[in-house]
């Protein structure tokens, strides 16, 4: 678990010597953090979640920079990623754009575009740090929710006016507002707009949650 004031660190998987010791360099004279690898391995068995970016060269000595997004994904970690070559092919960058990737270099790059891709990849890293963060608080508010209030909660998503909604759970149009009102305290959600809104893409089955 990191703490949201962590600071964004460069990670850099690079096998030549010198590239990483031009990475860092870059890095650090920049004021921005910075960690380097000479494999795909030891960056794998290094990384932990930290907030920051991926600077991965597509051409690696053990696993490709392709392979190394896959195991990334495989195991939950959703850092952005911007591959770095010597050689890379647009059939290459496709893919790697494809699979979730920031930006896609070539060697011999201009330092100032780096750091600007940097910088653009630690925003990308805040901004789906702060998505998953408000997904889970949703998702707690919605463990907290009764069946009943789910079933509500399930057909304003789809759209459904009070009267249609008690018809459907055969109850009075007052008690579903009732709902209404409790599901709105309860996802602290201001608006019918957001209350959908932070709804969306959870399961929302009747006959789960608590009864009531």
């Amino acid at each position: 678990m990191h703490s949201p004031e962590q600071r964004p660190t460069a990670f850099v998987v690079d096998d030549d010597d010198a590239i990483r010791t031009l990475w860092q360099w870059l890095m650090e004279s920049s004021g921005i953090a910075v960690r380097v690898f000479p494999t795909a391995t030891a960056f794998l068995e290094a990384y932990d979640g930290a907030p920051g970016c991926l600077m991965l060269d597509l051409q690696l000595p053990d696993m490709s920079g392709l392979e190394v997004q896959a195991e990334l994904k495989r195991k939950g970690f959703d850092i952005p990623i911007v591959f770095v070559s010597g050689h890379g092919d647009v059939a290459t960058a496709v893919s790697a754009i494809k699979g979730g990737a920031v930006d896609f270099i070539e060697k011999p790059f201009a330092y100032r575009d780096v750091l600007a891709i940097v910088e653009k990849a630690f925003r990308r890293d805040a901004d789906n740090r702060d998505h998953h963060a408000r997904r889970a608080v949703a998702a707690s508010r919605l463990a907290d929710l009764t069946a009943r209030e789910r079933a509500v909660l399930q057909r304003v998503v789809e759209g459904k006016q009070n009267k249609l909604i008690a018809a459907e759970l055969e109850i009075s149009v007052k008690t579903v507002e009732v709902h209404r009102a409790k599901l709105m305290e309860k996802m602290g959600a201001g608006s019918v707009a957001e209350l959908v809104q932070l709804a969306l893409g959870f399961p929302l089955v009747e006959g789960s949650g608590t009864d009531g």
